[in-house]
């Protein structure tokens, strides 16, 4: 894991030094929030073959019981959140949460089962409409459309030009999810069509307030995480510290308003380990 595995950084920012001083002086007042795609797993070329780096689970195993939370925040559906990262049965993680589908969906590891909301029925309209729209622009060649159950996504990764089949996507889906009452959110070469509403930055504040967090982390590396971002941001308005951690630099909006930069997932998960260290020698 290199020099992240020997001590925590620190952050570039004075709100970030404050919001992870406010973590190890009240750890146990403290949520740490987690993305999943990008941020504890790599980006990989077909969604279903990504899985948790494999500290992931030891890392939070020893972080969860030292924090008032450890809560994962993804656009997949809970389950598949918790299959692929390794999460379910963990001595340690007893009270891991996942909010799927933005805060649609939610699993926690005390009881084992995931609460839903409705499905909103645009989201069976636009999967039957999206199969006609790729093959009316002759884009269907290495563009696949993946199912994600209350919500479906289109990914140009393995296109001849995966940018530009991504552009060229952009406006017609969203034209197709508008008449749905769906919107789009981008995300690194992949348009998903989703219910508005739901948002990691509310399914985050909405937590953060249920637990009564005195501190918050949240690490995330695409632009469905800006959301999350502003959450913290607020929060931090409001007197509530936080950190910001980007995974990767692959997404500059995001970067640039992290308090602390992190190279990957790797270096995500070296973090949380080296942050249980530094809790466990202030106790």
């Amino acid at each position: 894991m290199g020099s992240y595995s020997d001590a925590l950084p620190e952050p570039t920012t004075a709100a970030g030094r404050e919001g992870l001083a406010a973590v190890l002086e009240r750890p146990s007042e403290s949520v740490v929030a987690l993305d999943f795609d990008g941020t504890l797993a790599e980006i990989v070329p077909d969604p279903e073959q990504a899985r948790a780096h494999p500290s992931t689970v030891p890392a939070l195993a020893r972080l969860a019981p030292l924090v008032r939370s450890v809560v994962v925040v993804t656009g997949r559906p809970a389950g598949v959140a918790v299959r692929y990262g390794g999460f379910a049965g963990v001595e340690g993680l007893e009270h891991l949460v996942v909010l799927g589908h933005y805060g649609a969906e939610r699993w926690d590891a005390v009881s084992g089962t995931v609460h839903a909301q409705p499905e909103h029925p645009g989201v069976a309209a636009v999967r039957a409409g999206l199969p006609g729209l790729l093959d009316s622009m002759g884009v269907w060649q290495g563009t696949w459309i993946e199912e994600k159950g209350r919500a479906v996504a289109v990914h140009t990764r393995r296109a001849d030009d995966p940018q530009a089949a991504f552009e060229a996507l952009r406006e017609p889906i969203a034209d197709l999810a508008a008449r749905h009452g769906l919107i789009v959110e981008p995300g690194r070469l992949v348009l998903e069509v989703r219910p508005p509403g739901v948002d990691k930055g509310i399914a985050l504040a909405e937590y953060v307030r249920e637990v009564n967090a005195s501190a918050v982390v949240y690490a995330g590396d695409d632009l469905g995480d800006l959301a999350a971002y502003a959450a913290v941001e607020k929060l931090r308005s409001d007197g509530v510290p936080g950190l910001l951690l980007c995974s990767g630099g692959e997404v500059p909006e995001l970067a640039e308003r992290a308090d602390l930069p992190l190279p990957g997932p790797a270096a995500v998960v070296a973090f949380l380990a080296a942050l249980a260290d530094r809790i466990e020698q202030r106790a």
